[in-house]
């Protein structure tokens, strides 16, 4: 189960940084995340001074989650890129069309519709202690303070690469 699930991680960032790099002016690396005590993926517009690190989460379970030292790290490489008008630390969430299923009786997969959201993370960093963040399949957030789930708005992020897929038009028939 390990190497689906880091199997599953691994194609996610490479799109993400396939989705960036398809771009103009967007540069885009995977860092190795959590062996490398980097995140997941670095992104720059030179032009638009936007740099951008990106906690990358997917599975077929209903909640996904980024654990505090992963938001951290994010945080630290925006600290480093001072000349960056614009810096974000995002955690891009993707839930798999299949969903992970166990009850007494039974265990197995059920279809649904793949969801991905991208949400804005600075704000956790005025915080005293980084909290764990959950973001559950309808794109609602929380985060974990003593053992406790506790709402909180991150604001959405639109990817540059979801800018285009939006451009495009396909002509209906008449």
């Amino acid at each position: 189960m390990g190497n689906t699930s880091r199997s599953r991680g691994y194609n996610f960032e490479y799109t993400l940084v396939k989705r960036f790099n398809s771009l103009d002016r967007w540069y885009a690396r995977r860092l190795g995340g959590s062996s490398t005590g980097f995140p997941d993926i670095v992104a720059v517009n030179n032009n638009e001074r936007t740099l951008l690190t990106v906690e990358a989460k997917t599975g077929t379970s209903d909640n996904l989650y980024v654990p505090p030292d992963q938001i951290e790290r994010c945080g630290k490489i925006l600290d480093v890129f001072g000349l960056y008008e614009k810096k974000y630390a995002i955690l891009a969430f993707k839930f798999m069309s299949k969903r992970r299923f166990r009850s007494k009786d039974d265990s197995g997969y059920m279809h649904r519709q793949i969801h991905e959201y991208f949400k804005v993370a600075n704000g956790l960093f005025a915080r005293r202690r980084m909290p764990t963040v959950k973001c559950r399949y309808d794109g609602r957030t929380f985060i974990i303070v003593n053992e406790v789930a506790k709402p909180i708005q991150l604001e959405d992020y639109a990817m540059p690469f979801q800018e285009t897929m939006q451009k495009v038009v396909v002509p209906q028939r008449i």
